[in-house]
């Protein structure tokens, strides 16, 4: 009885139609469930929707962005003696950074393969999250992505260095560990 009052008090007071009662009872159809489903890769609406205006919140975002490009900076291409700045694979505007509940943060880094079939696109995905899981220690759910329309497999091998499972049996092998080790080292 309570609920019912209260929501005519609110929908009268925001000139919207009376729910539909039911011998005092409310329809499932008029009630709004809402689920929080952490963005993926797939949804790119989160990253075309604006930060929150908040100075702390939005130089938090910047401080992450920066130390996991200045990271990503250093990780070697499996193949080539070059880093994957050096060949463009990685630039500035690769990582992308948001606040996502209280103390977390959503990051999406996309990387561009140096060419369209690159075989090696899903061992520099690993070497990517290899590199950022072992040096940020912030509450981050990480998407790591291929820039669109960059490769020809792309939707596979996202969804391959996305998946947790994939990853970790990945990292089973000790040759393809060894291999990412030694792209994610930093040399002294």
């Amino acid at each position: 009885m309570f609920l019912t009052s209260f929501l005519k008090k609110i929908s009268s007071s925001e000139n919207k139609p009376q729910p539909k009662k039911v011998d005092n009872v409310i329809s499932e159809d008029d009630v709004l469930i809402s689920s929080v489903n952490l963005p993926s890769w797939k949804d790119g609406t989160v990253w075309s929707t604006p930060l929150r205006s908040q100075p702390d919140v939005n130089s938090e975002c910047q401080e992450i962005k920066e130390t996991i490009t200045d990271l990503l900076r250093m990780v070697k291409d499996p193949e080539k003696p070059n880093t994957l700045a050096d060949l463009q694979v990685i630039t500035d505007e690769s990582v992308q950074v948001q606040p996502f509940e209280g103390d977390g943060y959503l990051v999406r880094i996309d990387f561009n393969p140096t060419v369209p079939h690159c075989s090696l696109a899903s061992l520099i995905g690993l070497c990517i999250r290899g590199k950022i899981q072992k040096n940020v220690l912030e509450r981050i759910k990480l998407d790591i992505v291929i820039a669109e329309g960059k490769h020809s497999t792309e939707e596979e091998i996202n969804k391959q260095i996305n998946d947790k499972e994939r990853v970790a049996a990945a990292l089973e092998n000790p040759n393809l560990k060894e291999l990412v080790d030694s792209c994610i080292t930093e040399e002294e």
